[in-house]
């Protein structure tokens, strides 16, 4: 059984307000020529199809071509994250059943997995769409869900995947001691974290939600990555589409293809003089590039941004790095007092006033308290 597993297209969105749509427009062609030629059983889109809730109309026109181009090729499932509606995403589904396109409905409480199968027999998939533990909690009322982790726990726990079957599960959430992005939404902290050992009744793991493509605990729980670097903090990744091959029981095999982009984003350093000289004598394509450019002249150039854009087509940021900026930042960093989490300050406070720690009942207590308050729902 071979997968193509897919996420965080983030379509519509605009990077320093730039339109990305002709770039995603490309990569989605890219997508679809791999899998022309890998020739996938089906392929997974594990959410952030959209980069808001409301899709600007050009968005959507977009994903409904590639939807129906990825759908002549193999079986599509997909989910909604935490940048899409999930009503949105789940509308129609089960007319799109008929044409081989599987969309997880709206999180109700139960996942009914979809059973694929192959020379070593059946392969189940399930769907679980970005949820907060608030979403979970209702359908578990007898069931303490004081965590990101509970609230997981509890929705894989309603499953019941058949130990002697192959188990395929497709998610959006943050596991635990996974490596984020400046272009990523952050909750509360690392309190969203969730331990990966509930994943373990799966034999493969598609997870959406962070961009750079990462294992999450053990090799057969991944985040595949966006299919485009969607901030500067992921100028040196390199971005792909992961191929899963569930062969018999308990023998799985993940590889990448890599993605070449219409155009890459990158970050270039050093004084206007020797940038001016880069770009006259080197025959590149990077000057076509979304590009983030730090000066390290002492100082300004007169109208530096528009100078360096006749050359770099693509600058979207200009920034300095001298002894001028250096100073201003050291006193900016010494005027902030130290960032913590609300859970941190809470738990300085409790331990002020009570003259020990809380304990872990008490921590997972404040933190479900800290979530509800979060999702404005204390």
């Amino acid at each position: 059984m071979k997968l193509l597993h897919l996420s965080d297209l983030h379509l519509g969105k605009r990077l320093n307000e730039c339109s990305l749509l002709e770039d995603q427009s490309y990569i989605l062609g890219e997508i679809l020529r791999i899998a022309r030629e890998e020739a996938p059983d089906a392929a997974l889109l594990c959410g952030d199809l959209y980069d808001k809730a409301a899709p600007p109309a050009e968005a959507v026109a977009l994903f409904d071509d590639f939807l129906v181009r990825l759908s002549a090729l193999t079986q599509v499932f997909l989910l909604s994250g935490n940048h899409d509606s999930p009503e949105r995403v789940a509308f129609g589904g089960r007319l799109m059943e008929k044409s081989g396109v599987h969309v997880a409905p709206v999180y109700a409480g139960h996942v009914e997995p979809v059973t694929l199968r192959d020379a070593w027999g059946e392969v189940h998939v399930y769907l679980l769409p970005f949820v907060k533990p608030a979403h979970v909690r209702r359908f578990f009322p007898e069931t303490e869900i004081a965590s990101w982790t509970d609230a997981v726990a509890a929705a894989l726990g309603e499953m019941h995947p058949d130990p002697a079957a192959r188990s395929v599960l497709a998610a959006h959430l943050m596991a635990a001691g996974s490596q984020r992005c400046e272009s990523e939404e952050i909750y509360v902290g690392d309190a969203e974290a969730v331990d990966t050992a509930v994943f373990a009744p799966f034999d493969y793991v598609a997870l959406g939600h962070l961009h750079g493509p990462q294992k999450a605990g053990r090799e057969t729980v991944r985040y595949c990555g966006s299919p485009l670097k969607y901030s500067f903090s992921e100028a040196g990744q390199q971005k792909s589409v992961t191929v899963v091959e569930l062969r018999e029981k308990g023998n799985t095999a993940v590889r990448t293809v890599p993605l070449r982009p219409l155009r890459d984003l990158v970050e270039l350093r050093g004084s206007y003089e020797e940038l001016m000289r880069r770009s006259f004598y080197e025959n590149t394509t990077w000057q076509q590039d979304y590009t983030r450019i730090t000066l390290t002249d002492e100082q300004p150039i007169p109208d530096g941004a528009r100078r360096l854009q006749t050359v770099y087509h693509g600058l979207l940021r200009l920034d300095y790095d001298n002894s001028r900026t250096r100073a201003v930042w050291q006193a900016e960093e010494a005027a902030q007092p130290e960032q913590k989490t609300p859970l941190e300050l809470l738990g300085e406070l409790y331990e002020k006033q009570n003259g020990q720690p809380m304990s872990e009942a008490q921590r997972a207590f404040a933190a479900a308290l800290v979530q509800e308050v979060w999702e404005g729902e204390a």
